[in-house]
């Protein structure tokens, strides 16, 4: 089938929707037409053994080996029992809805079960209650989608024509379900460049899993990638998808082109693995953004409980970010590696994942998104993350990143990463897209993959044309120690108007003072010393109150009210006496500070540089040392830009005032 005819198709399919229009929004033309597509292939697909089919279900429909028996008569991985066709279907449209409910009916359960996502029943109704089923059945019994005519990898053509016209048309989903074809495209490139020679090894078999695969995209682009490059490879593709039509869609593209659809689970992945167990050679993912975890919150905790025997032992991130689950998911399927007596490694798999930038610096040292950048950059996983243009997905003008991991780095890149800007790599569309306003074209996509390729040298070249988007850097460069600098406390010790509020107010809420009988006397016994000097020495003041009290009459208060009293005439004062607590300073938490210090710097060296010359008294609190990870893209690659000159401002500003003084003169003459 040539391009011509390829776009004959398209069109002939595409013809359907002027039938559709008034009855149907154009968001939801592709509810109707993606399944009768499917529905007519594969109608077209079993029309050859039809006969055998029929033969063996009526001889075994009553025994238990009936689907096996039934499935080896078709010769495909699906059948149907149905004597009809689309043909007597379109023949008698009175009947039209009935004989096509029957003939949906009559598929093997897995072939069914795409049809049951679809909810193409209910379809099928609005059609006959609009008068519209039996000019589509008629319209699509018309099209001859037999394998002699139209290929498995023809017919995956043009339902992903067709699937792109739909997604386009529906831009507030789009980005749920359709990942741009030049960022696949890039992806691709990216996870299977350092590859390439492995990948032409006649006979090569390979496993391909998307954990969020949408409508298989992604896979598509894998599989077709690894064909280009070697036809007599094996590319197998394995996926899992939350949204019921996106997983049809997904199953159907593969039914389409005669591969297994029973690789493509349903299911949501961080909740029920439907691929356990099972480690792949390639992975890549675009996830969507933000998703948040709260529904299978129960599932994800109790996995972490179980440590790295789990998936997600390295930690959790926040409620409302899973993210780094998808990644966490994805490493535990990598494949081990197996190290030559040379040392180098062999076997092993690679990653690609599109994120926002969250997952670069969201959560502190000690934190879920901390300790799982930890333990990628700590294992020397990480081979790179590539910056990509805002405004390049469908549902969101935000910047996004590929993470490219992989653990079986050569000898040259470990223990680095690659970090490389490709935010100025696009070029404008012609018509936007929802929020896609910008591509990545062909030539900037092979510039890109030559540029991942030489990212060490480019990096090292000053004089490259592309040096200053490259940087490497060793793993333990985006760690870094959180140190808390602690300040003594120093307190002053008084008895003001408002500090016997202030101790009133606090007596009349604890549970244990509230109930203090001599609670009027014990603040009358107080307000005593009001008017004095401020003491500096606890022990001093100590004295004075114990005197007020007996002098008052006040019997040795309990403890929770000793405690309300000296909190309520202790204030925090820079020339106070400094508290000690078991003979050492006590730390003022209001005066707690915290840094972040290169993981490799000397801490000590650090504060007599950088602290203790602003305050001498300062201390770190080494029990409460945490490492972090976090990986600052933006701030490596900020090129600072000096303001203008303030004569040109001001120069600027005259004219401006001089036009504005002219437009004024011309409105009122």
């Amino acid at each position: 089938m040539n391009s011509s005819t390829h776009q004959e198709l398209v069109s002939f399919i595409w013809s359907v929707a002027d039938l559709l229009r008034g009855d149907y929004r154009q968001s939801e033309y592709g509810k109707v037409i993606l399944p009768f597509v499917v529905l007519r292939r594969l109608d077209c697909v079993l029309e050859p053994t039809k006969k055998q089919v029929l033969e063996a279900h009526e001889k075994f429909k009553d025994k238990s080996v009936h689907h096996e028996f039934v499935l080896r008569a078709a010769g495909h991985s699906f059948y149907n029992t149905s004597p009809l066709t689309f043909e007597r279907i379109a023949a008698d449209p009175s009947q039209a809805a009935n004989n096509l409910t029957h003939f949906i009916n009559a598929f093997s359960h897995n072939a069914h079960e795409v049809l049951e996502k679809y909810e193409f029943e209910g379809q099928v109704r609005k059609l006959d209650n609009s008068g519209l089923l039996y000019q589509v059945v008629g319209r699509f019994a018309d099209l001859d989608l037999s394998p002699d005519r139209v290929s498995n990898v023809q017919m995956g053509y043009v339902f992903e024509e067709l699937l792109r016209k739909f997604s386009e048309m529906s831009n507030e989903t789009a980005g749920e379900h359709f990942t741009p074809r030049e960022v696949i495209k890039l992806m691709a490139n990216l996870l299977l460049a350092p590859d390439e020679d492995a990948l032409r090894v006649p006979g090569i078999i390979r496993q391909i899993l998307d954990p969020a695969c949408g409508t298989g995209g992604m896979l598509t682009e894998m599989h077709d990638h690894i064909k280009a490059l070697n036809p007599d490879a094996k590319a197998v593709v394995f996926g899992q998808e939350l949204n019921p039509e996106s997983w049809a869609i997904s199953r159907s593209d593969l039914m389409i082109k005669g591969q297994d659809p029973e690789r493509i689970k349903f299911g949501n992945s961080f909740s029920h693995d439907r691929h356990k167990s099972r480690t792949f050679d390639y992975m890549l993912a675009n996830p969507p953004f933000g998703v948040e975890w709260k529904k299978v919150k129960d599932d994800v905790e109790a996995e972490h409980e179980l440590g790295f025997s789990g998936r997600f032992g390295a930690g959790l991130p926040r409620i409302n970010d899973g993210s780094l689950l998808f990644l966490q998911h994805m490493v535990s399927k990598m494949k081990p590696v197996t190290v030559g007596t040379d040392g180098e490694r062999s076997g092993g798999s690679r990653i690609a994942i599109v994120f926002n930038g969250s997952p670069l610096f969201t959560g502190a040292a000690g934190s879920g998104e901390s300790e799982i950048r930890r333990w990628i950059l700590e294992n020397d996983w990480l081979e790179a993350i590539v910056a990509l243009p805002d405004q390049l997905f469908y549902n969101t003008g935000i910047s996004t990143y590929f993470w490219i991991l992989t653990n079986r780095k050569d000898r040259a890149h470990r223990g680095r990463v690659k970090l490389i800007d490709a935010r100025e790599h696009w070029v404008k569309m012609r018509k936007s897209l929802g929020d896609k306003r910008k591509q990545i074209s062909d030539e900037q996509i092979t510039e890109l993959t030559q540029l991942y390729a030489d990212a060490h040298g480019v990096a090292e070249d000053p004089g490259h044309p592309l040096h200053g988007k490259v940087k490497v850097f060793r793993n333990e460069d985006f760690g870094y120690r959180r140190i808390t600098v602690e300040r003594p406390l120093k307190l002053r010790f008084e008895v003001t108007e408002e500090i016997l509020d202030g101790l009133a107010a606090a007596l009349d809420k604890g549970k244990t003072t509230a109930k203090y009988e001599q609670r009027a006397e014990l603040i009358d016994a107080v307000r005593a010393l009001e008017g004095g000097e401020p003491c500096f020495k606890r022990t001093e003041f100590a004295d004075r109150v114990q005197q007020a009290l007996a002098e008052g009459g006040v019997d040795k208060p309990p403890t929770a009210v000793t405690k309300a009293v000296w909190s309520a005439v202790s204030v925090r004062d820079p020339e106070g006496e400094v508290q000690l607590k078991k003979g050492q300073p006590e730390p003022d938490a209001d005066l707690r500070d915290f840094e972040n210090i290169p993981l490799d710097a000397d801490i000590d060296a650090y504060m007599e540089r950088e602290v203790l010359p602003h305050v001498p008294d300062a201390w770190v609190d080494h029990t409460k040392t945490k490492i972090g990870y976090e990986i600052p893209f933006t701030r490596h690659f900020y090129v600072y830009t000096p303001p203008r000159p303030l004569e040109e401002i001001d120069a600027e500003l005259k004219e401006l005032e001089a036009e504005i003084q002219r437009l004024l003169g011309e409105v009122t003459k």
